[in-house]
């Protein structure tokens, strides 16, 4: 008889019950026994709706929603699924458009995955990683002969909006054809019109087939935007894991901090800098010291893009991330406006746009 009272217990601990939902932010009564980063399940009646365990208090649990809200009302069970927020990996992401979950968004057919790898992972420690001293090579000469970047560094890309932070990216993808490094580019935050030149320019030089593009755009919700970076690094660990080499862009971590900030004001957590929650800084370096160059495996090499106002590096979120990363390429706006811009940038807009830029190098 103890036996039964006591699985009855622990199925209770397991299943519980909405008690409201609203602007994304699902509160649970009755689950107990359920982990921060645990994904959940809510039966609408039509399907079942994920969510993701960010608020453990001691009466309820607050999860975000990783899809539509809109079916979730008061009342409706939730069980807890036991495993932490995974997404899926392989071979088979390369090449293809896909959002924070490993869902295709290109329309290219389904996706085989050899298997899950968890959204947040411990980094690599002191010990097991290598010193970096192999160049990787952004096809930008002043870049390269000034401030060269390494195999398993963190660059940042820093600038005012349209001064060419995403061309250097974009352009550091695209000199990777014919070496051995795979690309993820992570969009945070964009317009999907901007992701899909993106993907054309790839696809036009033969790159595609070596990159895959994790698309949380700016018409989906912030919970999607909050976990792209994480699922990005999730699928290139994966390929370090077998010695490969692999170079990812988040593009940019000022849209990620600001769609944290908006998870976490909705969550009631208390409001720090600029309204930012107090653990924005570590949402940035537990994401960015995923990086490394690991002994007898291969390397990530991360390249943040953050957005400055007007020049602005004493703000919140440049200052943090300027501490987080190695070295920094600043874009100055004067600059850009003189015609000293990056060399893809040239390009696409003398071809593409058929303008003659001020100046080239």
């Amino acid at each position: 008889m103890n036996s039964v009272i006591t699985k009855e217990y622990d199925l209770f601990k397991k299943v519980g019950v909405v008690t409201g939902v609203a602007d994304g932010i699902v509160s649970i009564l009755g689950i107990s026994d359920v982990a921060y980063g645990e994904t959940v399940d809510i039966l609408t009646g039509d399907a079942v709706v994920t969510c993701l365990v960010l608020n453990l208090e001691n009466n309820k649990v607050n999860a975000i929603v990783l899809d539509a809200d809109t079916h979730i009302k008061p009342g409706q069970l939730v069980i807890c699924s036991g495993i932490l927020m995974r997404v899926p990996t392989g071979e088979s992401l390369l090449g293809r458009i896909i959002d924070p979950l490993g869902n295709p968004v290109d329309n290219a057919g389904p996706i085989t995955s050899r298997g899950f790898r968890m959204v947040e992972s411990i980094a690599p420690s002191i010990i097991s990683r290598s010193p970096v001293n192999t160049p990787l090579e952004t096809g930008l000469k002043v870049v390269d002969s000034l401030i060269p970047i390494g195999h398993g560094q963190r660059e940042l890309i820093i600038g005012d909006s349209k001064t060419g932070k995403t061309s250097i990216a974009i352009d550091a993808i695209l000199n990777q054809k014919g070496t051995d490094t795979l690309c993820i580019y992570v969009a945070i935050g964009q317009k999907r019109s901007s992701v899909a030149r993106i993907a054309k320019v790839l696809k036009n030089n033969d790159c595609l087939k070596s990159t895959i593009i994790v698309a949380a755009t700016a018409s989906d919700s912030a919970a999607l935007q909050y976990i792209a970076p994480y699922s990005g690094v999730a699928m290139g660990e994966y390929f370090m894991g077998l010695g490969l080499r692999v170079l990812i862009i988040y593009d940019d971590l000022t849209k990620h901090a600001v769609s944290y900030r908006q998870l976490s004001l909705l969550l009631r957590r208390p409001p720090g800098r600029e309204g930012y929650p107090g653990d924005v800084f570590f949402s940035h370096s537990r994401l960015l010291e995923r990086a490394a160059n690991v002994k007898n495996l291969g390397s990530i090499t991360a390249l943040p893009v953050v957005e400055t106002i007007q020049g602005d590096l004493s703000a919140y979120i440049p200052t943090n991330v300027i501490s987080i990363t190695d070295g920094q390429i600043f874009l100055e706006t004067e600059l850009f406006s003189r015609g000293i811009r990056p060399l893809f940038l040239q390009v696409y807009l003398l071809v593409v746009l058929d303008l003659q830029p001020k100046m080239m190098f």
